[in-house]
């Protein structure tokens, strides 16, 4: 670095003078890098707004692609009084005259009344069955009513048996509930004393009453009569299961399974709007404003215009299925003057009644349908490896370069800097001798004899 002030010698502001050069020289290239870096990043923000757009257009063909999303059925009740009712894929169309003649009960049975649920029983132990498997639970001589109520709802191996006290007029009353309804899961108990004594107090005392009888639930389908264990009742109508809640055997519940087109709708109202929307990010990205005289990044870009086309195409194409060509306008789907896409849900909504197996094939059918078309065009632009990412790759390498070619020129621009300060550093010294040579001559001068100095 040269001096840091004015010339000592000359009297020149060699800094501001060094400083002023190299910016001229600096300046215009700085500027250059700077709108080339700004080009560039603003192509990449460009890029990824496309690719942005175009996955997630990518996404909303996912529904439309797999044939269970046409295979949907919903379920459909008169009344909701009797029974509600949910249906699986594989339920067959149509309708079922349902009527419930009787509900299934748990069994519930009770030990004998005694006046003091706390008072010690004897030591034994109790067995407790149902349907075929049972659990036993240990007796001591400190053990109550109260306190086997505890020991039987917490036993590992429980079965199903729920134990409370129950207090009434009699007595208090240990009751078991089944917790499964229908006969098949009655309540079996059996008491064993081992007593010191030769009482018999656990026996006497879980000599059990039946308080409630078990109950199978009974329902009549067109006629045919089908008895089940539980409320909840499958198979009765292929893929549908049947949760019945209330009896009356005189007003029977039509039950009618139909084609779910309602999810179809959504997932093709998905499908146009994210086609749409990946429509106005090319429109915005592509676009000029003729009133600010501004192009957007990609105006005049070969990428989007490809894009658009090979999509444009898929969308206005006719698909061969099993009844015969069909596209996508037939059904509703139409592209406006602005190249977007509107819904006649008119005529979709007749198109999926009437034509839905079709609609179906047109959308899903492997390697030909629309959805993979499109997503196989798609994935060549926002897959990996794809053309967008190679431009990525491209546009960072530019990045690196600029950075590179920023860094030699700072350096030229360092030792321009430096090789000015020499040079000016050096006339300043020269420019101070030939001053101070300059005013010894004039001293010398003044001192000859018979000289008078002009400024006398």
């Amino acid at each position: 670095m040269g001096l840091t002030s004015v010339g000592l010698g000359s009297g020149l502001d060699i800094n501001g003078i060094v400083s002023a050069l190299v910016s001229s020289e600096q300046a215009p290239k700085v500027a250059q890098f700077n709108s080339k870096e700004g080009a560039i990043n603003a192509e990449i923000s460009a890029l990824g707004s496309l690719k942005s757009s175009l996955s997630e257009f990518k996404s909303s063909l996912s529904f439309l692609s797999k044939t269970d999303s046409f295979d949907s059925q919903s379920v459909s009740l008169s009344k909701s009084t009797y029974l509600s009712a949910t249906v699986s894929n594989n339920a067959v169309s149509g309708s079922y005259n349902v009527a419930v003649e009787q509900l299934a009960v748990s069994q519930k049975v009770g030990s004998v009344a005694v006046s003091d649920v706390t008072a010690p029983l004897d030591t034994g132990s109790l067995n407790f069955a149902i349907d075929g498997s049972s659990f036993d639970v240990a007796v001591t001589a400190e053990d109550t009513l109260q306190t086997l109520v505890s020991k039987i709802n917490s036993a590992k191996d429980n079965v199903g048996v729920t134990a409370t006290i129950v207090n009434s007029d009699a007595g208090a009353k240990l009751v078991l509930t089944s917790n499964k309804t229908g006969t098949a899961n009655n309540i079996t108990v059996s008491a064993t004393d081992t007593g010191t004594g030769t009482g018999t107090v656990l026996a006497d005392t879980f000599a059990m009453t039946e308080l409630q009888p078990a109950k199978d639930s009974i329902i009549y389908i067109d006629g045919l009569k089908l008895t089940s264990s539980s409320n909840t009742v499958e198979g009765a109508i292929d893929g549908v299961t049947l949760n019945l809640k209330d009896a009356d055997i005189d007003k029977p519940t039509t039950l009618t399974v139909a084609q779910n087109t309602n999810s179809i709708k959504t997932g093709i109202k998905s499908f146009v709007e994210a086609f749409n929307s990946m429509s106005k990010t090319i429109t915005d990205l592509t676009s000029y404003n003729a009133a600010t005289e501004t192009a957007a990044v990609l105006q005049g870009d070969s990428l989007p215009r490809g894009i658009q086309s090979q999509l444009r195409g898929v969308i206005s194409s006719a698909f061969s299925t099993s009844d015969g060509n069909l596209s996508l306008a037939s059904i509703g789907i139409t592209t406006t003057r602005s190249g977007t896409l509107e819904i006649d849900d008119e005529i979709l909504t007749a198109a999926l009644k009437n034509n839905v197996t079709s609609i179906k094939e047109m959308f899903t059918a492997e390697n030909t349908g629309v959805a993979a078309k499109l997503d196989g065009y798609l994935d060549s632009y926002v897959g990996t490896g794809s053309i967008i990412d190679s431009r990525d790759s491209s546009l960072d390498s530019n990045l690196e370069r600029l950075s590179d070619q920023r860094e030699v020129f700072a350096r030229k621009m360092a030792a321009f800097e430096a090789r000015l300060f020499k040079q000016y550093n050096y006339m300043d010294l020269i420019v101070g001798q030939l001053s101070t040579q300059s005013s010894d001559l004039q001293s010398r001068l003044d001192s000859l004899p018979g000289l008078v100095s002009q400024n006398n």
